[in-house]
């Protein structure tokens, strides 16, 4: 990689999955990147929109969602670095399933559709760790929907704050200690009331299993909110 997509190779190298990928389609995906630069409130696609290739975040975050008719929104995930999205309508050609917002500054590395098609031509065994990729999602998607079924609110809250810690399984042993969300988003994320999540986690600040600062939470003892995911 060279020039502006050099100084963010080390990021895409922190993921578990970019890590685990033979060197040539490493090399590939680093040639083929471009570099975005997206101002915070700032649209990058639509659901409905056509494809237009895989992305990974760099810097900032991005919001996943969808809204409503009425304007409800719901909220997915808040997708940070070095977290890959847009694999879905990479397989089956088809629009984008949801929004994605710039959550703040954000730089985003683009792998133009055509041109990542073109390669997978020419090497079709990639498919295969482009497949790890999708099923990653898939069976995260699996774990949330048994979450909502069977976990009262606090365990669903102390999951999602569990994975978010941990990157959604993306970081290679790392656990995040402090997390730039804010209990409106965990609302949306989990589908509850802003008063429901703050009342749980004024109740674990209490017990000093988290500290609450504006527009983030500090995890002060792992342990025990990984024992109130479990």
């Amino acid at each position: 990689m060279q020039g502006e997509r050099g100084k963010y190779l080390g990021t895409m190298r922190a993921g578990s999955w970019f890590h685990g990928l033979p060197a040539a389609l490493q090399d590939c995906l680093g040639q083929l990147a471009q570099v975005r630069r997206l101002e915070g409130g700032t649209l990058l696609f639509s659901r409905g929109d056509p494809p237009d290739g895989l992305y990974c975040v760099a810097e900032g975050a991005v919001r996943i969602a969808s809204t409503s008719p009425s304007g409800k929104e719901a909220l997915l995930a808040l997708v940070e670095p070095p977290h890959w999205f847009g694999e879905i309508a990479l397989f089956d050609g088809q629009s984008r399933t949801h929004d994605a917002w710039a959550e703040g500054p954000t730089v985003l590395l683009h792998i133009p559709q055509d041109a990542l098609l073109a390669a997978l031509r020419g090497c079709p065994e990639w498919w295969r760790d482009f497949g790890l990729l999708l099923s990653q999602k898939l069976r995260a998607t699996f774990l949330v929907l048994e979450d909502w079924a069977l976990l009262p609110a606090a365990g669903r809250l102390a999951r999602r704050l569990v994975a978010i810690a941990e990157g959604y399984g993306e970081w290679k042993d790392r656990t995040r200690r402090t997390i730039q969300v804010s209990q409106e988003q965990l609302a949306l994320m989990l589908s509850l009331s802003r008063q429901s999540v703050n009342q749980i986690l004024r109740q674990w600040e209490a017990r000093g299993v988290v500290r609450l600062s504006r527009g983030g939470i500090e995890i002060v003892d792992v342990a025990a909110l990984r024992a109130l995911a479990a």
